[in-house]
Order: structure tokens, then C-alpha cells, then sequence
């Protein structure tokens, strides 16, 4: 017999305005970008690098959630939806001009476990990158994030800048919790590698 269980809906701040859009009220679509859009053209600045391109980023977003915002059951947070939306816009941006880039082995540059990494780098290096940025460093690090892959940058954004969780973050880009938490940790080390110049060795 077919499973037909449902699951449970997910009450959040932007649940009543999106029930009233589904049932008809578009008028309130412009709301809905209003509290989004700010927040998803960062998102895509610091993903892209590029202003246009995150202006399209922006647009395709928003396109995609009225497009499928009927359908949208609310068995996630709606914020978390709409990064998913984003986060796939990206990395189609992102592939159109991968071409144009310098095909380097990133997992080359970092090691692949903790175990390789322990006493290679000082114990801030598992620190959220936010924690550390400061009116010195912050240009830097900014610098050391854009050099990143997307597919550790966007890891890094998301649980770092964005706040999402682990678990958040592994629903929005489709890839295992275990995987996020690799791919962050490589990120946060890259990132800190860089800027080792910055800090002393105990720190």
C-alpha cells in the first residue's frame, strides 16, 4: 500500500503572507520581495563576485519562487526554500563562466581530514569565518573567500555569513550533512591559510 503520510508544515514568520499569496492575493508578491531581496542580492554578490551577476542572480530567484510558489507546502522554512532557489541560479552562473577559469585542484591545496589538519594551523581555525572579521582583516578575508571554489565558497557563505546550520544547509544544496561539514572545514582552512600572516601561531 502506497505511503501517502505527509510532512508535518513549518510555521514561520513569512507562513501567513505566503498561505495569503497562494490563495490569491498577489497583490503581495511585492512584499515578499521586499523582505527577500536585499538579503539574496548579498547572497549573490558575495557568491559571484559580480555585480550583474548578482543582479540576474536576484531576478531568477524571484522569478523561480512565483513561478512555484503554489506548489511551495511549506515542509521547510520558506527562507530556506528560497536559498535553495538561489543557491542553484548561482552555481548556473557560476558554471556559464567556469570555462573562462583556471582549472585548479582545491583539494590539492588542503588537506582532506581533520587528522591531517591537526597542528598544522592554530585552533581558531574551526571559528566561524564572521567571528574573525574585523575592520584589519575583514578586505582580506573577503579576498582569501573569493578565491574559494563555489562549491566551498557557497558552503562557506551559507553556514558562516548566512547562518544557516548544518542540517539547513544540507537540505539547500542537496549534499549530505558529513559532506557539509568537509567541505567547510576545507573552506575555513583556505580561508585561514591565507591569512596567516594576520595571526600569531598560539592564537
Amino acid at each position: 500500500m502506497r505511503n501517502t503520510q505527509t510532512k508535518p508544515k513549518i510555521k514561520d514568520d513569512d507562513s501567513d503572507l505566503i498561505i495569503r499569496i497562494q490563495n490569491g492575493e498577489t497583490d503581495l508578491y511585492e512584499e515578499l520581495l521586499m523582505r527577500y531581496e536585499v538579503k539574496i542580492y548579498n547572497f549573490g554578490l558575495r557568491m559571484c563576485k559580480d555585480q550583474s551577476d548578482a543582479e540576474d542572480l536576484v531576478q531568477e530567484t524571484f522569478i523561480n519562487i512565483f513561478r512555484y510558489l503554489k506548489d511551495f507546502r511549506m515542509e521547510s522554512k520558506f527562507k530556506n526554500w528560497t536559498y535553495k532557489i538561489a543557491s542553484s541560479v548561482c552555481m548556473k552562473i557560476k558554471n556559464k563562466k567556469k570555462s573562462s577559469q583556471k582549472d585548479i585542484s582545491f583539494e590539492d591545496l588542503v588537506p582532506d581530514t581533520e587528522k591531517e589538519i591537526s597542528g598544522k594551523i592554530p585552533p581558531w581555525v574551526n571559528q566561524p569565518v564572521e567571528a574573525l572579521m574585523n575592520k584589519e582583516i575583514s578586505r582580506e578575508i573577503k579576498k582569501e573567500i573569493d578565491k574559494l571554489p563555489p562549491k566551498y565558497r557557497i558552503i562557506l557563505v551559507l553556514r558562516d555569513m548566512e547562518g544557516f546550520s548544518t542540517q539547513e544547509v544540507s537540505e539547500i544544496i542537496n549534499i549530505s550533512e558529513s559532506n557539509v561539514k568537509v567541505r567547510l572545514h576545507r573552506a575555513r582552512s583556505s580561508v585561514r591559510q591565507g591569512l596567516k600572516r594576520y595571526f600569531s601561531d598560539d592564537r
